[in-house]
């Protein structure tokens, strides 16, 4: 299989996670969103909206979108499940996913932020500030779903899957934005066993070979 991935793209991190779960080989191909190389003509062709991530399967299909891919990744290498197979506790799981990645994503990735800046017109102090009540919305949300599964050590369990595959790069975003977290006990306390497990410790975007300041 095939990457295509930006080390600071929270969408990438998620799918990189979940292939360290997996323990699914891959070889990684890096795009550079910064400088605009998802909409050159040899990416767009893979990505019809210009992103990342795309993963290119090893019968050559091309799949675009992280949570297709996650479900793609269940599918081929069951062993290491991302999601529950009961339909209410799958439920849950896609539940907090979709919050994460429908909910705040969007408003906060760099498509939307650039968009704000040109041609907008919108400030630095006002995008920064756009940017946290997002965060304070979604966060909140999540804070208050996972308090109403208990005091697992992940999202949904002991063991992690989709849910905490995209919580840990949204958090990541949250603190490198400044954002307070403080308000969001069980978010912290998940995100900080996530980052204690080797799989997510391996897809960390400092571990990525494009990684910059």
């Amino acid at each position: 299989m095939i990457l295509y991935s930006f080390f600071n793209s929270s969408t990438s991190y998620r799918v990189r996670i979940a292939l360290a779960l997996k323990g699914l080989a891959h070889e990684l191909r890096t795009v550079d969103i910064r400088a605009g190389e998802q909409y050159a003509g040899p990416h767009r062709t893979l990505s019809p909206v210009g992103g990342v991530p795309v993963l290119v399967t090893d019968e050559g299909e091309v799949i675009t979108q992280s949570l297709a891919i996650l479900d793609y990744l269940d599918h081929i290498a069951p062993q290491v499940p991302l999601y529950p197979a009961d339909p209410v506790q799958r439920a849950h799981v896609l539940e907090l996913a979709l919050l994460i990645s429908c909910d705040i994503h969007p408003l906060n990735n760099l498509r939307a932020l650039k968009y704000l800046a040109d041609p907008l017109a919108v400030g630095p102090e006002a995008r920064s500030a756009w940017y946290a009540h997002w965060i304070a919305e979604g966060l909140g949300a999540a804070e208050v779903l996972l308090q109403r599964r208990g005091s697992s050590t992940y999202c949904f369990g002991d063991t992690p899957g989709a849910a905490d595959c995209c919580l840990v790069p949204q958090v990541a975003n949250a603190l490198r934005m400044g954002c307070d977290l403080t308000p969001y006990p069980r978010v912290q306390q998940i995100h900080a066993a996530c980052l204690s497990h080797p799989a997510f410790q391996a897809a960390a975007p400092e571990r990525q070979p494009d990684h910059r300041p």
